[in-house]
């Protein structure tokens, strides 16, 4: 499944608001992003066009079970990024955040899935 750059950053942010608050608002979305709400309700709009959140997302954001598939498998690939930038390239925890949101919106999906190997590969080795 592939998303678009603006997708994949909304999907992690929701995820990510709603591992701390039951309630996902787009006052929250747009706080978390440093975006305006105008944006926030446009890509939730989108978000709610693939299925990805609930229609009714004027009260809170809610993802469907397909939204709930699409960050699993966005985290798939996030997470190991993530490990790889933070554990081996030692940046700090921000940063290391902020690099790998942008290294799989930016990159191709196959130089994520290599580096994910190498990730993966290297951790074993190490266990």
């Amino acid at each position: 499944m592939t998303h678009c750059a603006g997708q994949i950053k909304y999907l992690i942010a929701i995820k990510e608001l709603s591992d701390t608050d039951d309630y996902v608002k787009c006052v929250d979305i747009s706080r978390h992003l440093g975006v305006s709400r105008p944006s926030v309700s446009k890509m939730l709009r989108c978000l709610a066009n693939c299925g990805y959140v609930y229609e009714d997302f004027g009260n809170s954001v809610v993802l469907t079970p397909e939204g709930k598939a699409a960050v699993a498998e966005i985290f798939s690939t996030f997470s190991e990024v993530y490990t790889f930038f933070h554990r081996f390239l030692r940046l700090s925890q921000d940063e290391a955040h902020s690099q790998a949101i942008r290294f799989i919106t930016e990159f191709p999906q196959d130089t994520c899935e290599r580096l994910r190997a190498v990730v993966r590969k290297t951790l074993k080795k190490n266990k």
